[in-house]
């Protein structure tokens, strides 16, 4: 029987070993990191969203024919819609530079850069040992890891979209994260008031998500400096929190162990179904082969995903909302430039990073190896 994970780890090696062979020896040096679970772990579980440095190879290090492989490699871990929406992303910096006037300078050559986005393979492509790869740029951070040759974590996976809305030719917009904020709105606008009054936990919206871009979920309080990589620019208000949250506000909001909101158990079928519809728009970022959206079919999982809003319900008002349930966490939060400017992420909270899976596999391993 076909093994849907081996297939996508496949698919991500081949095109990560054609990259790899096409870059020269300095190139190279800045492309490859320590193998996963060797050494200091610290710079693949570091993952940034912002316009900073990711680690590894940008679009402007090589030629045009790299970019393609690139791109290649992106596609390997991404369903056809995922990788279109991550494509989008990356040209709305253009679009954000036109909003910006073309006026934004942070010491570096352009500041809204398609071609600041990095990719790095940590470890060696195949089936033989534990490897992983990041691609990451402004609103872009995919993060895989692959153990005995299948694919055992894609997250965090976050994506984000600066404008959220553009105008298009013919009254159309353009809104990649669209249906994810849509959804929601449907969902807590549904709700009877007594499911509304458990459901929104603040009146206010947080800056950015609660998590930010910590290596691992937990209740603790994420600094905006946290968000960028040392270098010329720094964000001003670098020590004050991410979410722009203190206080009573903040314990409002925090990440607890018991999911806060709204369970899916106690929700209709009609409302229901959107909390499914709602969670495809994130898990469905991956091929079908390993995204975890099927898990839902059980209608014990998805009783088990609760539903949490703050912020104004209001369509074009600042908003924030998450779904938490075992392995599982969404945070999308849409708040600057007049709520045209959106964030949206998925994690693992139990095995972001696949540092679960990862250890079992070095444990085994080295048990067979002692005996």
């Amino acid at each position: 029987m076909a093994d849907p994970a081996r297939e996508v780890a496949t698919r991500m090696a081949e095109a990560a070993e054609a990259w790899l062979g096409s870059l020269d020896p300095v190139q190279r040096a800045v492309a490859i990191g320590p193998a996963p679970g060797v050494g200091d772990e610290g710079e693949r579980t570091r993952w940034f969203y912002t316009p900073t440095d990711h680690g590894g190879l940008t679009f402007h290090q090589q030629n045009p024919a790299q970019h393609r492989l690139v791109m290649r490699v992106v596609a390997s871990g991404l369903s056809e819609a995922g990788y279109n929406t991550v494509a989008t992303v990356l040209g709305l910096e253009n679009v954000l530079d036109r909003v910006e006037g073309f006026s934004v300078d942070w010491e570096r050559e352009r500041t809204r850069d398609p071609g600041m986005y990095y990719l790095r393979v940590f470890g060696e492509p195949g089936d033989r040992q534990p490897w992983g790869w990041r691609f990451g740029g402004h609103h872009v951070s995919l993060n895989n890891l692959v153990v005995d040759g299948r694919v055992v974590s894609t997250t965090p996976c976050f994506l984000g979209a600066d404008p959220a809305s553009s105008p298009l030719l013919g009254f159309a917009a353009l809104r990649p994260l669209g249906t994810a904020e849509d959804l929601a709105r449907d969902l807590v606008r549904s709700l009877t008031p007594g499911l509304a009054g458990r459901a929104v936990l603040l009146s206010r919206s947080p800056n950015d998500v609660v998590a930010g871009n910590s290596t691992k979920v937990e209740d603790r309080v994420v600094k905006r400096s946290e968000l960028w990589r040392r270098g010329p620019y720094v964000p001003e208000r670098a020590d004050q929190p991410a979410t722009g949250l203190d206080g009573a506000d903040r314990r409002a909001l925090a990440l607890t162990p018991a999911p806060r909101g709204v369970p899916g158990g106690e929700l209709d079928f009609a409302q229901r179904e959107l909390l499914k519809a709602l969670l495809s728009t994130y898990l469905d970022r991956v091929p079908e082969g390993v995204s975890p959206l099927a898990r839902y079919d059980d209608p014990a999982a998805l009783d088990a995903v609760h539903f949490a809003w703050a912020g104004s319900t209001t369509a074009g008002e600042p908003h924030y909302y998450r779904l938490q349930g075992p392995r599982l966490l969404v945070e999308w939060t849409n708040v600057h430039r007049g709520a045209n400017h959106a964030h949206a992420v998925w994690r693992d909270p139990e095995t972001d990073f696949g540092g679960d899976v990862l250890a079992a596999h070095h444990a085994a391993h080295h048990v067979r190896s002692a005996l």
